[in-house]
């Protein structure tokens, strides 16, 4: 069975990056179809597989800001040539479910969540945007466009896996299909305990609007404890004209030295509402526990009162409340560690081979059933089977 694995556009890194390495782990001769390569951004972490670039590729400053030909992203993901290929496997938080493939193609999409700024966060996505009024009309009606056309392409997907069950819900809502639910895949071997926290807490991950990390700074400078922030984004140098001395912005960190930063913090602090939040699964995976808002990806990760504490607003007065409420002495590092392993990359890999192999024999099942009911009008037998209509089409074409 030939693969293909699809991934809306390569720019950044992030937890969909981290979903496709695995897939390319599990299948390393399959290519990857993508929007956009940022190669010189992201060689390290795709270097020696085959990646393939829509026609957007080669249009100016496209591979830095892809967000500017969002008009043309629809008619690039149905350009893909994915004919030679009986299963596609596609990561999808925008776009990339929008593939054409055979009919006779499986197309299992790993969703993410159904497209955030078409759907969930289409106010504050358009509100963001540092672009005049008029503008953000225009947008709008691109957005008007975009989600009809969004609508069709989850029609042609055959089988979604949701990362959570709070996504899982929100395929339901916006696309009407149901899912199968498979978190995402946290490599927690590689994560360690310390024996003792340092007085600091921790946040971080990309640096973007929707994240909210403007309330963790908020809540510090007022509680003047000990924050800690790594990661970058377009809210960087935001979030650091607005911080106090308390707070330390790291940037991005290699591996081994987040690694560290998790295991010694007395708290991790999520203060968005994710579509699952791997950040807070690395914590725990360190250890140590979660301060989450009590919405999205934190319901089903973070247990109140044994992994961490949910706080019920999304504001900045709601988390300094519920850090000061906070005792370090209440939880176990080692319960916390056991609760993250059912997150770990071998159980995610174990789960996604199983639903591909069950799809591509379901689809030998149909190739076969198909030649057999061929044969069997060449040959003049009869065919009983329960979709007569199709048979009975089969047989007209045979005898025209």
């Amino acid at each position: 069975m030939k693969l293909a694995l699809v991934h809306d556009h390569l720019t950044q890194e992030g937890g969909a990056e981290r979903v496709l390495q695995v897939f390319q782990q599990i299948w390393p001769q399959a290519p990857t179809y993508t929007l956009v390569y940022n190669e010189e951004r992201l060689r390290h972490l795709f270097a020696g597989h085959r990646i393939i670039p829509s026609f957007l590729q080669h249009f100016p400053w496209a591979r830095r800001h892809p967000q500017w030909y969002l008009p043309l992203m629809p008619t690039a993901t149905e350009s893909y040539d994915l004919r030679a290929y009986d299963v596609v496997l596609s990561s999808c938080s925008a776009l990339a479910k929008g593939v054409i493939t055979r009919s006779n193609t499986v197309h299992v999409c790993y969703c993410h969540t159904p497209t955030r700024y078409l759907w969930s966060d289409t106010h504050q996505y358009v509100n963001d945007l540092p672009y005049p009024r008029f503008v953000k009309w225009e947008i709008r009606r691109i957005l008007t466009r975009l989600r009809l056309w969004d609508q069709l392409a989850a029609n042609r997907v055959d089988v979604f896996i949701a990362n959570s069950r709070n996504v899982a819900e929100r395929i339901a809502k916006y696309y009407r299909r149901e899912s199968e639910v498979i978190y995402p895949p946290v490599e927690v071997d590689r994560f360690h305990m310390a024996a003792q926290p340092d007085r600091y807490f921790l946040t971080g991950g990309r640096l973007v609007p929707y994240k909210r990390f403007d309330l963790v700074v908020s809540a510090f400078n007022r509680l003047g404890m000990p924050l800690q922030v790594f990661g970058d984004g377009p809210e960087s140098e935001k979030l650091r004209a607005m911080s106090k001395p308390n707070v330390t912005f790291l940037g991005r960190l290699p591996h081994e030295e987040l690694a560290d930063r998790y295991a010694r913090c007395l708290a991790f602090i999520q203060p968005q509402v994710e579509d699952f939040g791997i950040t807070a699964i690395e914590a725990m995976a360190a250890g140590r526990p979660v301060i989450a808002f009590a919405a999205g990806g934190s319901m089903e990760t973070v247990i109140a009162g044994r992994t961490g504490m949910l706080f019920d607003e999304q504001s900045w007065e709601s988390l300094a409340d519920a850090v000061m409420r906070f005792e370090p002495a209440r939880y176990s590092s080692a319960v916390i560690r056991k609760h993250a392993e059912q997150f770990s990359a071998a159980h995610f890999r174990d789960r996604i081979k199983a639903v591909i192999e069950r799809e591509a024999q379901r689809l030998l099942e149909r190739r076969s059933h198909v030649h057999q009911v061929s044969d069997a009008l060449r040959e003049g037998r009869a065919v009983i089977a329960p979709a007569s209509g199709t048979v009975a089409e089969s047989k007209k074409k045979s005898q025209g």
